[in-house]
């Protein structure tokens, strides 16, 4: 088989299509990413999201290795485990990822991570291949095979492949897999974020600093509570200094450690007046302050809510995708939200573009040395995707779903029961939480 030369486009300046981006580069694959935004820095909000082995793995693979080293340099200091605590932040499991006081593996671990600095590593070195300010308008695929891609511009862009890579409401997708659905779950998060002073670090129970804490609430309320410091700070690492381009005074600029928390429910649950989503940060403050106070929450996560920035402060409706049938495979595809969009209960969704992003990147660079045609590979990846991309989806849906089984009292009285028991019989720990995390 011969090799081809491929043209790639993606749509989509996020994570899976940006890590895509960079390893086809790395083969020297034609590859063009069109992104909506006006800039690099035009999205800084963004929160602590946890990458796993199976996300850092792919990472490795498609990252130049300084690259690589540079993301590692820009992850939070490493935490031994993961925490679920009561409201009034007393222990009720510990799940150890690491042993206290080793070195982790670089890349077979976990690692955590600001979303908008890990966005501007991803988009070091493509400087030439994103193109910003171009919303997609439409495609038409052509009679040779290939497909052209309209921008609302007016321009337009010719190639071999075209790949959706551009979020939860995809308008690829939308296109491409009109009958594709996404179902709102009943449920909301109240999100935000505190610059950890030294006050706050003070205040907040030691336990967080080994690791994020899902806190477990009466009627049905949770919060995922996570302490990022960093490992580094500003003018350390100059190729990431030069690269994001901060001002010193950017608001939560990741050159500050902070604490990133969200507080979820199923939306009735919420003492809320009017759509949440016409509410500003100040408001939702107040909405998640009343909960906790009328709940009794420990004084150090009101404190933790009183002193986030408000415009930190978002309310997201909480959707996930639905399962679609495969497709006869042409030469369009989706990554990541874009297909298989979930819920955060699983701190998942990004792991899984990233895993999407190595797949396809290893297809399609088999194409262009001629190991496998175009129509296999895209097949190839399709197939395999669907399976995980899905799995991932129907796995994070039942653990939000989970909380609806713990707003009485004695389910949750036993939950907690039960989570004690195991935290006192590390075997039994070990394998109820087999694996927790890697996929």
């Amino acid at each position: 088989m011969k090799k081809h030369p491929l043209h790639v486009v993606i749509i989509g300046a996020g994570i899976g299509g940006l890590c895509l981006a960079q390893k086809l580069k790395q083969a020297g694959i034609n590859v063009a990413v069109y992104e909506r935004d006006r800039s690099r820095t035009a999205r800084l909000q963004g929160y602590r999201i946890h990458i796993n082995p199976a996300g850092s793995s792919a990472l490795h693979e498609c990252l130049p290795a300084r690259l690589y080293e540079i993301f590692l340099a820009t992850c939070g200091q490493s935490g031994s485990g993961f925490n679920f605590l009561t409201e009034q932040a007393k222990e009720l499991l510990f799940l150890e990822t690491q042993e206290e006081g080793t070195i982790p593996d670089p890349v077979d671990s976990h690692k955590s991570v600001s979303r908008f600095t890990l966005r501007q590593v991803l988009l070091t070195g493509l400087e030439d291949i994103v193109h910003f300010d171009k919303p997609f308008e439409r495609y038409e695929e052509l009679p040779d095979g290939g497909v052209t891609v309209h921008f609302e511009d007016g321009t337009s862009a010719t190639c071999d492949v075209l790949i959706g890579g551009d979020g939860a409401n995809s308008r690829v997708r939308k296109q491409f897999l009109p009958s594709a659905q996404r179902v709102n779950t009943g449920y909301g998060a109240i999100q935000g974020k505190a610059i950890l002073s030294d006050e706050l670090r003070h205040a907040l129970p030691s336990r967080l600093f080994r690791g994020p804490a899902s806190v477990l609430a009466p009627k049905g309320f949770s919060m995922f509570i996570a302490v990022q410091q960093f490992q580094h700070k500003p003018g350390e690492i100059e190729e990431i200094s030069d690269a994001i381009r901060l001002h010193p005074d950017l608001l939560l600029s990741d050159t500050q450690d902070f604490v990133s928390w969200g507080l979820i429910a199923r939306q009735v649950k919420f003492p809320l007046h009017r759509d949440p989503q016409a509410l500003d940060g100040t408001e939702l403050k107040q909405v998640i302050c009343d909960v906790l106070q009328e709940q009794n929450w420990h004084s150090a996560f009101q404190k933790l809510v009183r002193e986030s920035d408000a415009t930190t402060v978002i309310f997201t409706r909480i959707s996930s995708s639905v399962p679609v049938a495969p497709w006869q495979t042409k030469r369009v595809t989706l990554l990541g939200d874009a297909i298989h969009s979930m819920t955060p209960a699983r701190g998942i969704g990004a792991n899984t573009a990233l895993r999407d992003a190595s797949l396809l990147g290893r297809k399609l660079v088999a194409t262009s040395r001629g190991e496998l045609s175009l129509e296999q590979a895209m097949h190839d990846y399709e197939a395999e995707m669907l399976v995980y991309g899905f799995d991932a989806v129907r796995s994070s849906l039942k653990a939000l779903e989970q909380g609806a089984a713990l707003e009485k009292p004695l389910p949750l009285a036993l939950a907690k029961t039960t989570f004690r028991v195991m935290n006192a019989v590390p075997a039994l720990k070990r394998q109820a939480f087999k694996g927790f995390g890697d996929n």
